[in-house]
């Protein structure tokens, strides 16, 4: 039996551009793709910490070096300049790769630099009221 496992992310990273008549649905800075170990017309879950809207789309690649995040087409709809965004793949795995099976996980700054990058989020506590 195989299970649908968080593969990676970029954590919190912002809009640059909203482009309604542009071919292709969400396009990522090179870097970033490469630092999360995702590909160009992968699918992709997208999180808008913003305003709340959750889509799907694909990946397609912008200038490297750019910083770029354009989400485009019809998804253009969902978000607003420097909205933030929570971009993930995930993973099909057997019960023998999920044992050893870690995520890519990209965090970035308010200007859309990478702050740090991890293969595992902390255990959350519950907070004492």
């Amino acid at each position: 039996m195989k299970q649908t496992f968080l593969n990676a992310k970029l954590h919190r990273v912002n809009v640059t551009q909203v482009e309604l008549d542009y071919e292709g649905s969400c396009a990522v800075d090179i870097n970033f793709l490469k630092a999360a170990g995702m590909q160009e017309y992968e699918k992709v879950d997208i999180y808008n910490v913003t305003n709340g809207e959750r889509f799907s789309t694909y990946l397609i690649l912008a200038e490297e070096n750019s910083k770029t995040i354009s989400v485009n087409g019809a998804a253009a709809h969902k978000v607003s300049l420097n909205d933030i965004l929570i971009i993930c793949t995930y993973s099909s795995l057997s019960e023998k790769e999920v044992a050893t099976h870690k995520p890519t996980l990209v965090y970035f700054d308010k200007n859309n630099n990478i702050t740090d990058i991890k293969n595992s989020i902390p255990e959350q506590k519950l907070r004492s009221v």
